[in-house]
């Protein structure tokens, strides 16, 4: 039997009240009852409050006459790591289409920092508009959706932005379907993921990026010495280090570069550093002298300007959904060395970067949400050993790969293809609606 609507929003509001509740008492909670517990008990009631809601049918389908034309952007746009910087590229994006929108900054419920204030001038916290651009990954939006005011959801068209990294989306996350009408992804890639798992409309809308600002900045900012020529790898240690792979960037470096080859060095640039993480790789490099660490969190100009006074940038992934730091590398016109493999080979091809091949491995344990039986990459080491020295020996190609990478990148990536496919998207949405709104005019 269908749930009465008011019921069902009743009760799914009572179990948002015990969230919020819980999440303010957290320090307490953690003292009294083990954390697995608690996220348990917090998966359990957000499970059953989405089978509820779905259980209702759709009550607050989009009217497009109910709010004022525009888009509402509702994500980390504050965030200080991958997702909040996608969120200020799609941002980005917005701005360039001349559409009215607004943002709406959500906090991820971690320990995610919160510090990048770049679109500040753009928060009001506010939904005036009839469509909503939800930048929040589909494991953390129906918890969002328990946490903000039901009424930001209702009669609105409700598009979520997306990104994931495996060929199969995860069915754990399935039930957050229910809460959009339609899903975009900055890759193809991605799409081509989610489209397998649901009927809903499924659109690729790639980044677009500008050229970066690097400041003033140069290698004594960093500590890094002027007359060698340096390999970066980048990670966020909070992500999952199996996914990103910097062991074997470590492993091919070794393999082209001797211990005494004073030369060259490789810098590790880490956010979120992990006791564990900084051990493996020191281990890995404890007979290498050139190696230098960057630990610290920086800000957008400084990373930037770490990527521009490299000389190569490696990223051996196992899998990417969009490959956002190579991409930024390539505009600075610093070569990247990449697996050829997922996202990254939408933008990346031999003439512009260094693609290196991989066979495919079965995910063999649980990593996150990277689940056993799954596939993913795995790079060969010779051939990203043999980029790294002919990147360091032959200076001919290295300006080369240099140069179409830039290029290739202001095109392919260019605000204005962005802002192109998001109007092109959202004329569809009005137009439909009109359609339904006139046939439903016309019936009565």
């Amino acid at each position: 039997m269908q749930r009465e609507p008011y019921q069902v929003v009743k009760r799914v509001k009572t179990a948002a009240f015990i969230i919020n509740l819980a999440e303010r008492l957290k320090p307490a909670l953690t003292r009294l009852i083990p954390i697995k517990i608690l996220r348990r008990v917090k998966k359990s009631i957000v499970d059953s409050s989405m089978m509820k809601l779905a259980s209702a049918g759709n009550r607050n389908a989009f009217t497009r006459t109910a709010f004022i034309d525009g888009v509402n952007l509702i994500g980390y746009i504050r965030g200080e790591i991958g997702l909040g910087e996608s969120c200020r590229l799609v941002a980005r994006g917005l701005a360039e289409t001349g559409l009215d929108f607004t943002i709406y900054n959500y906090e991820q419920v971690s320990a995610m920092r919160h510090s990048d204030f770049s679109w500040e001038y753009k928060i009001t916290n506010t939904t005036p508009y009839n469509i909503n651009l939800i930048h929040i990954q589909p494991y953390e939006l129906p918890l969002a959706y328990l946490r903000i005011n039901e009424d930001i959801w209702s009669n609105r068209y409700n598009i979520a932005f997306w990104l994931w990294e495996l060929e199969e989306f995860p069915e754990q996350w399935q039930n957050a379907f229910s809460l959009v009408d339609e899903i975009w992804t900055p890759s193809e890639f991605a799409s081509e993921s989610i489209r397998k798992a649901t009927n809903k409309p499924v659109y690729t809308v790639p980044y677009a990026l500008q050229t970066p600002d690097c400041g003033e900045y140069g290698r004594r900012d960093f500590d890094l010495p002027e007359d060698k020529f340096l390999f970066l790898c980048m990670y966020d240690c909070s992500s999952f280090f199996e996914r990103k792979n910097p062991i074997a960037a470590i492993n091919a470096y070794k393999q082209a570069f001797p211990p005494d080859e004073k030369n060259v060095g490789i810098v590790i640039k880490l956010n979120n550093p992990q006791k564990k993480d900084m051990q493996l790789i020191r281990e890995k490099l404890a007979d290498y002298s050139n190696v230098y660490f960057v630990a610290e969190v920086l800000d957008r100009v400084k990373a930037n300007a770490l990527i521009a006074c490299t000389d190569a940038y490696v990223s051996l992934h196992r899998s990417e959904g969009f490959s956002l730091i190579p991409a930024e590398a390539m505009f600075l016109g610093t070569p990247v060395i990449a697996t050829n493999w997922s996202a990254n080979t939408e933008f990346m091809s031999e003439d512009t970067g260094c693609l290196v091949d991989y066979v495919f491995i079965n995910i063999e344990k649980d990593y996150g949400p990277y689940l056993a039986g799954n596939r993913w990459a795995e790079p060969v080491i010779e051939q990203a050993s043999g980029y790294m020295r002919k990147l360091y020996e032959d200076r001919d190609y290295h300006q080369l790969i240099a140069s179409n990478a830039r290029l290739r990148i202001s095109e392919k990536l260019a605000p204005e293809h962005m802002a192109a496919l998001i109007r092109k998207r959202i004329s569809a949405i009005y137009s439909k609606a009109d359609a339904v709104e006139s046939k439903v005019l016309q019936l009565g």
